[in-house]
């Protein structure tokens, strides 16, 4: 089997276990490999996930023009495909990439560094009441 036929293959093997939603589309988070910022959220189609893995760029699908684009094509901000992985549900795609450029249209290096919101805390849970606690405190 020669290398070309062994990646359409499992290329073809991804495709068929990634779980798209009904739309037809999964969500793919987009992280650089050199810092580990997330970078960015688009959706991918079918066609969109098997661009990215054989071609090596990262190519969405734009819900509001309703057609492909591949991250840096009239930018120069690039993405180069350096690992993908699928989520455990199968529906949520992690594509580690090599980041040229901004990755956010806005010009800033990721599309999360806007306006970052507090952040939201919560204690630990109350651990569970032992036998010997509620003995106690009905003594």
């Amino acid at each position: 089997m020669t290398d070309s036929t062994s990646t359409s293959t499992s290329t073809e093997a991804v495709l068929d276990r990634a779980r798209f939603g009904a739309d037809g589309l999964l969500p793919a988070v987009v992280q650089e490999e050199s810092s580990k910022d997330v970078l960015m959220l688009g959706y991918m189609d079918r066609e969109a996930l098997r661009r990215t893995l054989t071609e090596g760029r990262v190519t969405f699908w734009s819900r509001s023009r309703q057609e492909y684009w591949r991250k840096g094509d009239t930018s120069g901000h690039a993405q180069y495909v350096r690992a993908a992985a699928l989520d455990c549900d199968d529906d949520t795609l992690l594509v580690t990439v090599q980041q040229v450029g901004a990755a956010c249209h806005t010009g800033a290096h990721r599309c999360f560094d806007v306006d970052p919101l507090d952040p939201v805390t919560a204690s630990a849970p109350v651990a569970d009441a032992t036998v010997a606690d509620v003995t106690e405190a009905t003594r």
